[in-house]
């Protein structure tokens, strides 16, 4: 898997402008079980450079996006970190190697649930989890070092701009759901506020309020 992460970002380099990843964001992706977070008869599969199906119409993102996103957080252990779209639990995870203290977010309350018994039994003591709506964010942890979303949202949610500390990092894709999405890194200059697409993904849609009604 390391491999193929590897090879990623050497074909990708064009576009992200990086050579190489983080040896920490890469010990990170070492270190974390991802067949701990697919469905048990996936699990032979845990480990190849490809999303996977976990339920609910949702999907474990593939490695080397994960590295990536994490990457552009440029993550520090003093550091916390908001991620909305909890899924399975495996970003944050990976979050979790790299910051002081994770929160994620998941509207679908059954995976909410099952990822937050994946981090009791993994012990990983320092992610909490909630579900809820990801486009509000978390407010009551705010503001934060970093904020990565892990579904397709269809504009920059402005709750996470006000709840991103000055200096700090949004890694997110936009765009319409199975149409062209870009992974967006979103810097705060000190109240000023730059923009960068990085790279062309495909990511599940992220769930607005109106659209969850059944799950």
């Amino acid at each position: 898997m390391l491999a193929d992460i590897d090879m990623e970002v050497a074909a990708t380099r064009g576009l992200t402008g990086r050579d190489a990843l983080d040896a920490r964001v890469m010990q990170a992706m070492r270190k974390v079980p991802r067949d701990k977070f697919v469905p048990r008869d996936l699990q032979r599969f845990a480990f190849d450079n490809g999303p996977l199906p976990i339920g609910h119409q949702q999907t474990i993102s593939q490695p080397f996006i994960v590295a990536l996103m994490t990457d552009l957080l440029e993550p520090e252990e003093n550091k916390t970190v908001l991620e909305i779209g909890t899924g399975s639990g495996y970003q944050a995870a990976v979050l979790a190697q790299l910051f002081r203290k994770v929160y994620t977010v998941e509207f679908i309350r059954a995976l909410s649930e099952q990822a937050a018994k994946r981090f009791r039994e993994l012990r990983y003591d320092n992610i909490e989890c909630r579900t809820g709506n990801g486009y509000l964010g978390w407010p009551e942890h705010a503001p934060y070092d970093g904020i990565i979303v892990t579904a397709a949202a269809t504009h920059i949610p402005e709750a996470l701009v006000q709840q991103l500390k000055p200096g700090g990092r949004l890694v997110l894709p936009v765009g319409l759901p199975f149409a062209h999405q870009e992974l967006l890194l979103e810097k705060d200059l000190q109240g000023d506020t730059q923009v960068t697409d990085i790279l062309g993904v495909a990511f599940v849609p992220m769930i607005a309020e109106e659209e969850a009604v059944g799950r």
